[in-house]
This record gives structure tokens, C-alpha cells and sequence, in this order.
């Protein structure tokens, strides 16, 4: 008889004795992946301001009838990566467009497509007058920001990628790459 045969907590076999169960197999560690852009840069986030989702919205469906992510994906392409609304702040709009009678969305294929109504057709085109919103966003950061968020976003995409497929030869050199990266950093900005 061993030891756990008499313990509550483990469920009895077939033939009455209890048995452990058997062990979790080893969780794998989380992978490391760098932070998005440091909070200091927060200072050169883009502006976005209060009615620049709703105003995008607006010009974006005046064009064709579109689903929410393509516009998403639209906004982000039209200011050059500076600016990707959220599906949080983007659907809340599209709701609210729908509740005002200005934008229908139409459900197929398990995706919803909105147009816009006449009305909004017409809310759509004093929107037209202005400045495109992306455009006033793209501007709210400087050139040389945007290029190093870039940088920085894709060397993410690259840090994902080696976390799921590098063999271990790989590992080592991305991390001897990656001390000699920090440490540079580090010697730039102590050059001031």
C-alpha cells in the first residue's frame, strides 16, 4: 500500500486503490517579445482627434461600400502606418452611423458591409471639403519618428518569427545580435 492510497484528493482506480495523477506535462515559457514602442515615445504618438474615426468612416464609404477591417486596414494604409484605429473605436462608430440613420450594414459571409444612405452621402461630402483626417494625423508626428516606429515594428515582426522557428544555432547569434543592437543604442544616446 503506498502512501496516497488513503488521500482524499486523488480519485480511486478500478480496483480501490487511489493513484496520483500524473504529473503536467512542462508548460512552455512564454516567448519575450519586445514591448511596443517605449511609453516615452508617447509624446510623439499620433494626434487623433475627437470625430477623426467617424470622419474617416464617412469619406471612406463615400468611395465604395466597405467592411470594417478593410477600412481599418484603409486608414492605416492612407497615413502611411501612423495611424491604425482600433476595432474599438472603429465599430462604436459604425454603430453609432447606423443609429443616425447616415450609414446600413448588410451581413454576408459572416462579415458586415456598410454603405452609406443618402443622408450620409451627404454628411459625407461636407467631410470631403476638409483635409483628409489620416492626413492630419500622419502630420502630427515627425518623419524621422515614423521611420523608427517602423523600424521597430518590424524588427518585432522579426523577433516573432525567430521565437517560433529559430533552431538554437540561430537563438545564439540573434542574441549576441541583440546585445551589440542595445549596447549601441545605449553609446548613441550617451553621446550628448
Amino acid at each position: 500500500m503506498h502512501a496516497w492510497d488513503d488521500h482524499p484528493g486523488f480519485p480511486p482506480t478500478p480496483h480501490g486503490a487511489t493513484v496520483p495523477p500524473a504529473p503536467f506535462p512542462p508548460v512552455p515559457p512564454m516567448p519575450l517579445v519586445p514591448p511596443l514602442p517605449p511609453a516615452a515615445w508617447e509624446g510623439d504618438a499620433p494626434r487623433v482627434r475627437r470625430g477623426d474615426v467617424r470622419a474617416a468612416l464617412l469619406i471612406l464609404l463615400a468611395e465604395e461600400p466597405k467592411n470594417g477591417y478593410q477600412m481599418i486596414q484603409d486608414i492605416e494604409a492612407r497615413s502611411r502606418g501612423v495611424w491604425r484605429p482600433s476595432p474599438g473605436s472603429v465599430y462604436p462608430a459604425l454603430q453609432q452611423l447606423e443609429d443616425e440613420g447616415l450609414v446600413t450594414g448588410d451581413e454576408s459571409g459572416g462579415t458586415r458591409t456598410y454603405r452609406l444612405t443618402e443622408q450620409g452621402r451627404a454628411q459625407a461630402e461636407r467631410q470631403l471639403d476638409a483635409e483628409a483626417p489620416w492626413d492630419e494625423v500622419a502630420r502630427t508626428i515627425p518623419e524621422d519618428r515614423h521611420e523608427l516606429r517602423l523600424l521597430w515594428a518590424q524588427l518585432n515582426e522579426a523577433f516573432i518569427h525567430l521565437t517560433r522557428t529559430a533552431n538554437d544555432r540561430q537563438v545564439v547569434a540573434a542574441k549576441q545580435l541583440l546585445r551589440q543592437t542595445r549596447r549601441s543604442v545605449f553609446q548613441i544616446l550617451a553621446e550628448d
